[in-house]
């Protein structure tokens, strides 16, 4: 099933499944990487709950097999506290062999070079390639990367590109630098650099609900892609975030406290309602979690989704739960302006 191709009818049912038949499947695809490569293998770890739960997957089934963290300097302070902890043997559900990266370059100077995380990882790429066009003198690309206009067919299906949304706008024609190459500089380079060395192939907790591109990604190769051009083992590919939760809860596994307490979620919109999950005809219900601290944790600075979210947003919230970053990104890395640019509150 992993190498094969897959259809969102897959994913659907995949997704529907109780969380033990889940656990069952990802333990099964982690052996079959492992056993792939010989054992020679590593957990992506970010110190984020996806990943720890992953990690603690990982660790119940095998003690050879280090995790790897890249430390950017973006990570929040809690995030990298825990990690500490983990790789001093704090805690027994995991193994301690945790090896800890650092990139080439910090942020201040990514985006000195390239230029700043907004919008999205396709959006910044249209603004970056659509200015690059424009300079040129080339219009047409200019139309195509930043109004989305038509350019034909491709592999006999016609296609357009994404266009800037409206509220990002601003930034096409500022002199504010745009790009989507932080993560590939921060955090993929190093791990590169790591497989190289070590010829160990890595283990990662996305999961295909998060993206249309992960999703897409699964539908591709599954959730061991072992004839990638960079093979990766993506175990938890149909997991979801409540499953996430739930198997913390349920396995009582440590995790950073930035996320706060995990709770049931009562929120009003959801009083009095069930969580069902379709599943070829058959529902099943499933109590909601939430976290009363963050529910994402990633870079701190980075601004990809930003112009999406309700107030009170991740730097509003970072201003009172972590002042002294908050001020080092606003008044030192230049995002109060960037984020005046395209609408997004900050205070």
């Amino acid at each position: 099933m992993a190498d094969s191709k897959h259809t969102v009818g897959d994913l659907r049912q995949l997704q529907a499944l109780p969380l033990r038949l889940k656990i069952m499947l990802t333990r099964q695809r982690i052996r079959e990487w492992y056993d792939h490569w010989d054992g020679q293998v590593y957990v992506s770890f970010s110190g984020g709950k996806d990943s720890t739960v992953l990690k603690h997957i990982v660790d119940s089934m095998y003690s050879d097999v280090p995790a790897v963290f890249v430390n950017t300097g973006l990570e929040y302070p809690e995030i990298q506290r825990f990690v500490r902890e983990v790789k001093a043997g704090k805690y027994d559900c995991f193994n301690d062999d945790v090896d800890i990266l650092r990139p080439e370059m910090r942020f201040d100077e990514v985006i000195r070079k390239y230029g700043y995380p907004v919008g999205s990882k396709r959006i910044a790429l249209n603004i970056e390639y659509g200015r690059m066009a424009k300079n040129r003198g080339d219009m047409r690309r200019y139309q195509e990367y930043i109004h989305g206009v038509r350019l034909g067919k491709k592999d006999g299906n016609e296609y357009i590109f994404m266009p800037v949304p409206q509220q990002l706008m601003p930034l096409v024609d500022s002199d504010i630098k745009v790009s989507n190459r932080c993560c590939d500089v921060m955090k993929k380079n190093p791990l590169h650099k790591y497989q190289a060395e070590t010829g160990r192939k890595t283990i990662i907790a996305t999961m295909a609900c998060e993206s249309k591109q992960r999703a897409d990604g699964w539908m591709k190769t599954g959730c061991n892609a072992f004839e990638s051009k960079d093979p990766k083992s993506k175990p938890m590919s149909f997991w979801t975030e409540q499953d996430v939760l739930h198997y913390i809860k349920e396995f009582d596994v440590p995790y950073c406290p930035v996320y706060g307490e995990i709770k049931m979620d009562d929120d009003p919109e959801l009083e009095g309602q069930m969580n069902w999950i379709d599943y070829l005809g058959c529902y099943e219900p499933q109590d909601r979690l939430t976290t009363t601290g963050l529910s994402r944790t990633g870079c701190m600075f980075c601004m990809f989704g930003a112009h999406l979210e309700k107030e009170p947003n991740r730097f509003q919230r970072m201003k009172v739960t972590h002042p002294k970053q908050y001020a080092y990104c606003m008044d030192k890395l230049g995002l109060r302006e960037v984020l005046e640019y395209i609408g997004v509150p900050y205070d």
